[in-house]
């Protein structure tokens, strides 16, 4: 009896042990059927979208001939390449060169001795007196001043005489250079070296009627 008990226990766990086998296949193959059947929908759905197709774009026309009398286009030209100029160079402007100045010659040296003009040796006064004065001027109650340069020569003697400032009368005039030229006496011209030389030498006679 016991092992009757025992046999019959074991069947029944095998018999769960099937059940539970079956009922696992069974939801296996319900899960994948189930899963196939959505993939298959879903591929389905996708591999069923409509693609509308692009339009073709239309052909383009050739353009239309030029008329018979136009002109043909102009060619094409290339711009120039472009030029670089350089600046002009600025002008300079020289001023013109000028001769060096001369210089001027030096100066002489001074004198040794400083030049002096003749001299009179005698008295002036003594060259022409009142009993020299001309009888016809004097009974003509003829007078004036007759003024007079003479040239004395390097031995201290006149050598010429000459009125420069008449005395209105020419016989007083003539007079006065008569008796200087023989009377007057002088101390000669000397130059810077203190050697005698020409000078000349002027002064005056003043005619007057003596009372």
């Amino acid at each position: 009896m016991a092992y009757a008990d025992q046999s019959t226990s074991s069947n029944r766990v095998i018999a769960l042990i099937v059940v539970a086998l079956l009922h696992v296949l069974l939801g296996y193959g319900l899960v994948t059927g189930l899963a196939f059947e959505a993939v298959k929908k879903v591929a389905q759905r996708v591999t069923t979208i409509d693609i509308e197709d692009e339009p073709e774009p239309e052909p383009e026309l050739p353009p239309p001939p030029p008329p018979k009398d136009a002109p043909p286009p102009p060619p094409v030209v290339a711009p120039p390449p472009p030029i670089n100029i350089a600046p002009a160079p600025p002008v300079i402007q020289t001023a013109p060169v000028l001769p060096p100045k001369p210089t001027a010659p030096p100066p002489p040296p001074p004198p040794k001795f400083t030049p002096k003009a003749p001299q009179p040796r005698n008295n002036p006064g003594s060259w022409a007196t009142p009993d020299d004065y001309p009888t016809r001027a004097m009974r003509d109650e003829r007078a004036g001043v007759a003024r007079f340069s003479v040239t004395v020569g390097t031995d201290g003697k006149v050598e010429s005489c000459q009125i420069t400032g008449s005395s209105g009368h020419a016989d007083l005039d003539e007079a006065t250079c008569k008796l200087v030229t023989r009377r007057a006496r002088f101390k000669p011209a000397t130059d810077g070296d203190g050697n005698p030389t020409v000078g000349s030498y002027s002064n005056a006679v003043r005619w007057q009627i003596p009372k």
